[in-house]
């Protein structure tokens, strides 16, 4: 496996609508959604390595169109699969750094107030999709 991992525009535009698309879908189930939008979108933008220059690209390439949590869910949970799958095609190794960066920006943003029960199963169903690839 070579050291350089080569990502097209369209792969760097995935990355970015999944985790800050993921950032958002636990948003939009939180009592206090702006805190966690902020929270977790300076967690990603304070990123390090491939996925770290990436996210910090301020890039009008983030397309989230949902206007509901199950049409924002449609489109985020998607993207972070195939994110997770394109990384794992070139290096294991930036694949677990972008896990671990939307995990630390999730938890960020985790605001345990009501509804907790909400934020978890949102949680779970993000987590689930990043260890689908």
């Amino acid at each position: 496996m070579s050291n350089t991992i080569t990502l097209a525009d369209q792969d760097k535009a995935i990355i970015r609508t999944a985790a800050y698309g993921a950032v958002s879908l636990l948003a939009t189930v939180s009592a206090k959604p702006h805190r966690v939008a902020t929270a977790g979108s300076l967690a990603l933008n304070s990123a390090t390595g491939l996925v770290g220059h990436v996210l910090s690209a301020k890039s009008k390439d983030i397309v989230l169109n949902g206007k509901t949590t199950a049409a924002l869910a449609d489109q985020v949970l998607p993207a972070l699969t195939e994110a997770m799958a394109m990384l794992n095609a070139q290096s294991s190794a930036e694949a677990d750094n972008f896990r671990q960066t939307v995990q630390v920006a999730l938890e960020a943003g985790w605001v345990p107030v009501q509804p907790a029960p909400a934020m978890a199963a949102m949680m779970h169903k993000i987590n689930a999709a990043l260890g689908a690839a």
